[in-house]
């Protein structure tokens, strides 16, 4: 069977054909990996559908995994802890650690961090 799926959501077929490649719906809800690997993810089970080979939706039976992800987004307060837990991290660096560059990953995630403070009210 290929690594095919569809979004409930946004109605997308997706398939991956080789194992480095990684192919997400429209709207990014659910993801095929790996080729024959068969290896997939959701952020709901609930919208993610196998294809057959015959084109036929497949209804998967996911096992050990939470059906709904329930997002709670930190307050204001603990993104200002997170924040200060980011920089105590920084400063318990021995020097030569403290002198070397950071990638872009971690540049982004910190003004990501930032952007949301600044978004959040009280």
């Amino acid at each position: 069977m290929k690594n095919r799926a569809k979004c409930k959501l946004c109605l997308s077929v997706i398939e991956s054909y080789h194992s480095t490649y990684l192919v997400l719906c429209k709207c990014g809800e659910i993801s095929v990996e790996a080729g024959e690997s068969m290896k997939c993810w959701a952020k709901n089970w609930l919208n993610f559908i196998r294809i057959d080979d015959e084109g036929n939706e497949v209804i998967p039976t996911i096992k050990g995994v939470q059906e709904t992800i329930d997002i709670v987004k930190p307050t204001r307060k603990e993104m200002l802890e997170m924040l200060d837990e980011m920089i105590s991290s920084v400063e318990r660096l021995p020097d030569h650690a403290k002198l070397s560059s950071i990638n872009h990953y971690d540049y982004c995630a910190l003004m990501m961090l930032l952007a949301q403070i600044f978004k959040t009210s009280e």
